[in-house]
């Protein structure tokens, strides 16, 4: 990893908040993590956020209060009818940008956020991928149009890719390689050991892991699950409270050019 300078950008990426302790989480860590580190911008994944699946306007509020800049979803974006009571009116929280445009389907798959304390921009973008996924539009042709609309405003772009497959994600870092700034995976709620510098200046990672209860089957309490996997029985998940952690990555960029300099990942008690 390149070490920063003193004009880098330092942009946190954070693992899908799983329920109230992820939540919590975030309240607990990022507002000393982002003076500590000195962190410019930060992107949280809150498809999770409500009980272990959805979003709704209180657990966004929590997470924006928690110091979070920009919210990003998933599969799971919808599972709450109360995201359409305020994703229209709330430009922090984002959706898949391969579900089809508002108002057909409401809320923006992209937008451009200003980063305190700086003259810069940055683009966040949000797509959703299709192996082993709901169907959807195709996220290589949708987020190619809107890089290449936000480029036009900064060279600053983070992709939130919410995908299953990790063959899917490593396409979409080498297809956006020189491109943006970022290409993070979510959805597993396990983090990869992957994170690189692609050659044309796109750091990336395959996944960002979660931010919730690590003693669990991802974020979920294990007797909740297990009899799914044992004996294949309907059960209903309910969101673990053990042992929990933030995780996610720490991107290091030139605000002149986009490129990144340097990603490490980052791991936390809570």
């Amino acid at each position: 990893m390149v070490a920063a300078m003193s004009g880098d950008l330092r942009i946190l990426i954070v693992g899908d908040a799983v329920g109230r302790p992820g939540r919590d989480a975030l309240k607990h860590v990022l507002p000393d993590l982002r003076k500590e580190r000195d962190i410019h911008f930060i992107i949280a994944n809150g498809e999770n956020s409500a009980a272990g699946k959805g979003i709704t306007r209180s657990t966004a509020d929590d997470m924006l209060k928690a110091t979070v800049d920009a919210i990003t979803t998933g599969n799971h974006v919808w599972d709450n009818k109360d995201i359409f009571n305020f994703i229209k009116d709330e430009p922090r929280v984002i959706r898949p940008a391969n579900f089809p445009p508002d108002p057909v389907v409401p809320g923006k798959g992209s937008a451009i956020f200003s980063i305190p304390n700086t003259p810069f921009r940055v683009g966040v973008v949000n797509v959703m991928g299709r192996v082993m996924m709901a169907p959807i539009d195709c996220p290589f042709r949708a987020v190619r149009g809107i890089v290449d609309e936000l480029r036009k405003e900064t060279p600053i772009i983070f992709v939130d890719f919410h995908a299953e497959a990790t063959s899917e994600k490593v396409a979409m870092g080498w297809y956006l390689d020189g491109d943006v700034s970022c290409v993070f995976g979510t959805h597993t709620h396990v983090p990869t050991a992957d994170e690189r510098l692609l050659p044309k200046g796109t750091a990336y990672i395959t996944d960002i892991g979660m931010t919730g209860a690590f003693d669990s089957v991802i974020g979920m309490k294990l007797e909740s699950v297990m009899d799914r996997f044992l004996y294949n029985l309907p059960t209903r998940g309910e969101v673990a409270e053990k042992n929990v952690k933030l995780s996610g990555a720490l991107v290091t960029v030139d605000p002149t050019t986009g490129k990144a300099r340097g990603i490490e990942r980052v791991l936390l008690q809570a």
